[in-house]
């Protein structure tokens, strides 16, 4: 008899009390996985009103409901290679990993899936007719069987850390790879899982490679399940973004309508809980600099006409980038209205401030404005990008602030010091270069992935 079973007969209860285990442990998926899919169901009509409710502000969710569930026309694709982003953001992270397995796996098709209609939008800006874009069906047994039924995947590559029982559960039984890019999971997303984590960690351990952004990341990832001899530390991604070309002229331009001499912030990404600090910390930096321009960009499009009404409301004067194109040199307020084009005013900006971080949301992609050498304010709440914005903060690349009195002062005082900005300018540059090279790595890894898409033993 072999060591392994010498050992497991010396386990209390021996064969049988292991096989009672397994047999438990099994017992206990099998009720947790239909307990699961019984509350996804009730779930569904709760979900689908949200969506309509979102839909009033934003019609773009109105649209395109039966994606949702896996149905829409089959686009005759097979092995294809499928990237899951969630929404905007996951978009323009994927983008240089998207563009390097274009050319790595030239004559490939591609299916890129969303969730949101701006991650969409993003999409087909970028990519156009070169992929095949549809929404991520919700995470029910019969949705995401029809949606592996069409696109018949070759090789499932999601971006972050979209942990859906179903859809990992269904790519394992249909013998597709996947692989977790830019992987993250921060501590309070770690202890969300409650009651479904043993389905979460099914899953994760299903993946057949995990790529983790940070060795923080990596350590809360095996704490969730992953196996440790399929996973790597290969860095952000979001290091490895392009700077569109021409920026730096477009920058130019907009600060010569803007007026070129004037101080300018961006609040980049707001959600509705911080737009009015965010213009109480504008009205501090007036006082000091009565020429200051705030441009806003809320992060969701059904704020846009309710922002630019706020700012009205505060007594600014307001221009949109929709209505009005360009603000002029006595615009205190301009909304950016618009979508894809927050790194133009990262560009012409002078100092930004990243939100998502006032409210315990988690904060936002604090590499876009250090992309362009400007310097970064973040709010205390950065969970979702602590190991990046902590690096920044230590690098002297960006500042944190608990409340609008202390945005306020720190944009005034920014403003006011020239050499403190371009310094902070300068190190966000320093750690883009030294932090680049995730998007080699991973592709390296789904190289090898495709040579070899059965693990040795099944």
């Amino acid at each position: 008899m072999t060591a392994w079973s010498d050992r497991l007969q010396r386990r209390p209860g021996g064969w049988l009390g292991y096989a009672a285990r397994f047999a438990s442990a099994c017992m206990t998926m099998f009720f947790l996985r239909h307990l699961y899919n019984l509350t996804m169901r009730l779930l569904t009509p709760v979900i689908l009103y949200r969506l309509a409710l979102r839909g009033l502000r934003y019609r773009e969710y109105f649209g395109r409901w039966r994606e949702r569930f896996g149905f829409f026309a089959d686009p005759g694709l097979d092995q294809t290679i499928w990237v899951h982003a969630v929404s905007v953001g996951e978009v323009n992270a994927a983008a240089p990993l998207i563009e390097a397995l274009m050319r790595q796996f030239e004559g490939q098709r591609f299916v890129i899936t969303t969730v949101t209609p701006t991650g969409s939008a993003r999409v087909q800006k970028l990519f156009g007719d070169r992929v095949f874009h549809v929404y991520l069906p919700y995470d029910l047994p019969g949705s995401v069987k029809r949606f592996l039924r069409r696109v018949r995947p070759r090789l499932a590559l999601v971006m972050e850390t979209e942990i859906w029982p179903n859809l990992f559960y269904y790519c394992e039984r249909s013998r597709i790879p996947m692989v977790v890019a830019n992987a993250r999971l921060s501590e309070r997303s770690l202890r969300g899982y409650g009651p479904v984590r043993p389905l979460a960690r099914a899953a994760i351990r299903s993946a057949r490679f995990v790529a983790a952004s940070s060795q923080q990341d990596a350590a809360r990832l095996q704490q969730l399940g992953a196996r440790p001899e399929r996973m790597q530390v290969v860095g952000n991604v979001k290091f490895d973004m392009r700077i569109p070309p021409g920026l730096d002229r477009v920058g130019k331009v907009l600060r010569e309508y803007w007026g070129e001499a004037r101080p300018v912030w961006v609040a980049a990404s707001t959600h509705e809980g911080e737009e009015v600090p965010v213009l109480e910390a504008h009205t501090r930096v007036l006082r000091r600099f009565p020429d200051a321009l705030l441009v806003i960009a809320p992060r969701h499009p059904e704020r846009f006409r309710p922002v630019a009404q706020l700012c009205r409301g505060y007594g600014f004067r307001t221009l949109t980038r929709s209505d009005d194109t360009v603000a002029r040199h006595d615009t205190q307020c301009f909304v950016a209205d618009t979508l894809g084009e927050l790194m133009n005013f990262f560009a012409a900006s002078d100092v930004a401030f990243v939100a998502g971080s006032f409210d315990p949301i988690g904060g936002h992609n604090v590499l876009e404005p250090a992309a362009v050498a400007v310097p970064v304010v973040v709010g205390p709440h950065t969970f979702n990008f602590a190991e990046i914005t902590e690096s920044l903060i230590h690098d002297g690349a960006a500042l944190r602030v608990q409340n609008p009195v202390e945005l306020g002062d720190t944009v005034a005082r920014l403003f006011a010091e020239r050499e403190t900005r371009r310094t902070m300018g300068l190190a966000a540059l320093a750690a883009m270069e030294r932090e680049r090279g995730a998007v080699a790595r991973i592709v390296t890894i789904v190289a090898d992935v495709l040579a070899h898409p059965v693990l040795p033993g099944g």
